[in-house]
């Protein structure tokens, strides 16, 4: 590793708790300079195009938390650089590293400096670890090369190594070689002709740390500036389509058992699971199908929190899409599936929680699960904007397979979720994510993120969709019409005064998105009966004439009277398109069961 200190009669190596920082911090910041680079070659075991942004997020939040503040020794360093990678790791290579180092961390906590000989043991501590947190450990990826890396260095401590720069180097020299064999040992990789992501990314860790040593700084770290087609292309053999959500959560106990926990995931039927952390606090990774199922089996070992799910066969989607400008919006639009699939729009899901339980919009718990439990929950769910981080790395790993994207939110006066993309896109590649307020929720802003996944797909510019979105927000219109105020009243949202003023008068407010970006009560039906026909009137009445339209319906939880809206609205309207779709609860949390959405919005000329 670094700098060292020397006598004058025998070389003293000796590794402090300031250059170890520098250290670790010019070799990260080689891997995060490179994440789309690796991007490109991430075939296995899902080819989804995302290990450098993986990497990049879990090394993000060393360099941001442990490594930017100063260590009293370089153990406790150590210690609190495997504490911030087991709670920000992301994807496979990401959870095996921070196993990795937590091996490292436990051998040399109780260190003021270190020695060659402890590094080395250290090293292999981590190596074994790595290897320990896989159910299934497979040969030619990052686990071979942190191997090769870990015996090396334990080879030039044990042979009485004379300098850091020679020692290290040759260590990274075998891991070097390790890496070149990788296409041998897997045959995925050597169909694609590229090398294993992971075990790439970490010799890039292992270059940048080489580089500190040779020069005594980090120096200026570019990103690779070779361009690179997508290795992925096909899916291979080992994929498996019905275990297509990549799932991520941190689990906390007393003392959490990660044997018990491997075989709660293996019942599930769950794929390339890694475990890493310790007893007190473990991040869980696997391949599933339904990540709800994966969060409440790992829920009964302990508290848990940091859930993400990512659809790998969307993911490996939109790595073949030549389009130049990827489009993203975030769950409280209610896009219909069809369109995101066929127009690759990509989703953030926002939080939704029920009391201590913290639940994926439309990953972990899906409309109808969100309706039952809302019925009888004792406590009134509350939705939440996604973290920023959820935005960044969903941007980073757009933009290491797009040139732009463009982000369409939920209107800013309603929730938070747009401050979120704003943060995250001010902290990726200046200039190539932009953030646009749709001005609506649920279906008028489903319809806008289409409209701006159409245009990209034709070859519009950011600017050209930004004219767009401008153009048409106020010819979108959003109403909803709730049957059932209680939950409304249950949530101090509408005045308790209200509710047996509306029960008296038979009365069904009727909310619509006003300029400003909020929804405000815009009128009321009279009386409970055939509301679907009266309110596809009241629409009706309130748009202009002669206008084609495209309409989405949201319904929650009452499909009947979705699609007996969505029907009578055709009757009155000239709609080149409909689409019936569950609203989420970015409505339904707040207006409650049986409430209907209409989104119109002029068609696209033929």
């Amino acid at each position: 590793m670094p700098v060292v200190e020397t006598t004058a009669a025998l070389p003293t190596l000796r590794l402090t708790a300031p250059a170890l920082r520098r250290a670790l911090s010019a070799g990260m910041r080689r891997v995060v300079a490179r994440r789309e680079a690796l991007n490109k070659i991430n075939v296995f075991p899902v080819p989804d195009g995302d290990t450098g942004s993986n990497l990049a997020f879990t090394l993000g939040g060393i360099l941001a938390g442990s490594l930017s503040r100063r260590a009293r020794s370089a153990g406790e360093l150590l210690r609190q650089v495997a504490d911030d990678a087991v709670d920000g790791a992301r994807g496979n290579s990401g959870a095996i590293l921070a196993q990795f180092l937590q091996g490292v961390g436990e051998v040399a906590a109780a260190q003021t400096v270190l020695s060659p000989q402890c590094v080395a043991q250290a090293a292999l501590a981590g190596s074994r670890q790595a290897r320990g947190a896989l159910a299934e450990p497979r040969e030619g990826t990052i686990l071979s090369v942190i191997r090769a890396f870990a015996d090396a260095l334990q080879a030039q401590a044990s042979s009485g190594m004379r300098n850091w720069r020679e020692g290290f180097g040759a260590a990274l020299d075998r891991a070097r070689v390790a890496l070149a064999d990788t296409p041998r040992q897997l045959a995925v990789l050597r169909q694609a002709g590229v090398v294993d992501a992971g075990a790439q990314g970490f010799v890039d860790l292992l270059e940048g740390i080489q580089e500190f040593i040779d020069t005594g700084h980090e120096g200026d770290i570019v990103a690779s500036d070779i361009p690179l087609e997508f290795a992925g292309a096909h899916l291979h053999e080992e994929v498996d389509p019905g275990q297509r959500w990549c799932s991520e959560c941190l689990v906390a106990g007393a003392s959490l058992d990660r044997d018990a926990i491997r075989s709660a995931l293996s019942a599930l039927g769950a794929a390339s699971v890694v475990i890493a952390g310790n007893p007190q606090r473990m991040r869980v990774h696997a391949h599933v199908a339904d990540p709800g199922a994966l969060f409440e089996a790992v829920a009964r070992f302990g508290q848990v929190s940091a859930r993400k799910a990512d659809d790998m066969l969307a993911q490996h989607r939109t790595t073949l899409r030549p389009q130049a400008v990827a489009v993203v919006t975030d769950s409280a639009a209610d896009v219909p599936g069809e369109c995101c699939e066929l127009l690759d729009l990509q989703v953030v899901p926002v939080r939704v929680n029920f009391g201590d339980e913290d639940f994926l919009d439309k990953v972990s718990i899906r409309p109808s699960e969100f309706y039952a439990r809302l019925k009888t929950a004792a406590v009134l769910p509350q939705t939440s904007q996604p973290p920023p981080g959820d935005f960044r790395r969903q941007f980073e790993f757009l933009l290491s397979h797009h040139p732009q994207l463009v982000y369409v939110g939920v209107s800013r006066a309603l929730s938070g979720t747009l401050q979120s993309g704003e943060s995250a896109a001010a902290r990726v590649d200046a200039g190539r994510a932009h953030v646009l307020d749709s001005g609506h929720v649920s279906c008028g802003q489903a319809l806008l993120a289409i409209r701006a996944a159409e245009a990209a797909r034709r070859g519009a510019t950011p600017a050209q969709i930004a004219a767009e979105i401008e153009r048409l927000r106020p010819l979108t219109h959003t109403y909803a019409a709730a049957r059932d105020i209680r939950h409304a009243v249950r949530g101090g949202r509408v005045p308790a005064w209200a509710k047996p003023v509306a029960e008296w008068l038979g009365l069904t407010p009727i909310a619509r998105m006003r300029a400003d970006g909020r929804l405000g009560v815009n009128g009321a039906l009279w009386g409970q009966r055939e509301v679907p026909r009266r309110f596809a009137e009241y629409v009706a009445r309130r748009l202009p004439r002669g206008q084609r339209w495209r309409v989405i319906v949201g319904h929650c939880d009452c499909p009947e009277d979705g699609a007996a809206l969505l029907a009578a609205l055709r009757e009155r309207l000239d709609c080149a398109e409909g689409w019936l779709v569950e609203a989420g609860p970015a409505v339904g949390a707040h207006a409650g069961p049986e409430t209907l959405v209409v989104g119109v919005q002029p068609a696209p000329a033929p």
